[in-house]
């Protein structure tokens, strides 16, 4: 022992050192992004940059400051979505011009459904205001363009393979870029295939979505939240939110 505790000594502080604690999260928002852990928000209904929307009607879905659960700090926003269209409900914001990439940590409680449903919307003034959709169908993640259904992946069993489920009860990273008249999206850092849009018509992924020419969207707003079609409901947790010019990452 003795041996041992000279040996350790004459190795110097490095050999007695222990292992870092892990920082906790600290948002680190590049030059030209625009990033909200929602820790501003001082009531339970989101104020600031953001407003809660319930486009066209309204009926159970609501949109509340939670402080019961939170990526970062003590707040998030709390979406409680509702069975149907009409009890939909979204927290949204205007979006820069050049706005490319978007990251945020998402938390859910129950599995994705088989019916379409949306948890992000988004105004693309390029495609006569309708919205470009990023949410789930057949349980797995996968986006959608309002004006003509096509979805990302194809909902064969090959392309919805090529997706992924959303895990329950914890948070996760949910990163994508549109630009170009390209989509890429990541879940924790990974790339996912049924997800990528790159401009080169692939069965079962993106050859539907490039079934229509000339697509390259110009998004004027970001809308969190819940929108289901046919009869499903979640609750929904949004933190950390950033977008801008250049890929933020987890």
């Amino acid at each position: 022992m003795r041996t041992l505790l000279a040996a350790l000594l004459l190795a110097g502080p490095l050999a007695l050192a222990v292992p870092a604690a892990t920082p906790a999260y600290a948002a680190t928002c590049p030059s030209g992004a625009t990033c909200d852990d929602f820790e501003s928000q001082t009531g339970t209904t989101p104020g600031g940059a953001w407003a809660v929307e319930t486009p066209n009607c309204s009926g159970t879905g609501t949109a509340t400051v939670d402080t019961a659960q939170a990526h970062s700090g003590t707040r998030s926003i709390k979406v409680t979505g509702g069975l149907y269209y009409c009890d939909h409900v979204f927290v949204g914001r205007a979006l820069p011009a050049g706005t490319a990439y978007f990251r945020f940590y998402l938390r859910h409680s129950t599995a994705l459904p088989t019916n379409h449903a949306t948890m992000v919307a988004m105004r693309d003034a390029n495609d006569t205001n309708h919205d470009l959709r990023f949410g789930a169908q057949n349980g797995a993640l996968q986006w959608n363009r309002e004006s003509d259904d096509a979805t990302l992946p194809e909902q064969s069993p090959t392309g919805v393979a090529a997706s992924v489920p959303l895990p329950l009860n914890a948070w996760e990273c949910v990163e994508y870029e549109v630009s170009g008249g390209q989509i890429h999206t990541w879940l924790n850092g990974t790339e996912i295939t049924g997800l990528v849009e790159d401009g080169v018509p692939t069965p079962d992924i993106d050859r539907q979505w490039l079934s229509r020419s000339g697509w390259n969207p110009s998004l004027t707003d970001l809308r969190l939240g819940w929108e289901s079609y046919a009869g499903n409901t979640d609750t929904l947790w949004y933190d950390d939110v950033a977008f801008g010019p250049t890929r933020i990452g987890c």
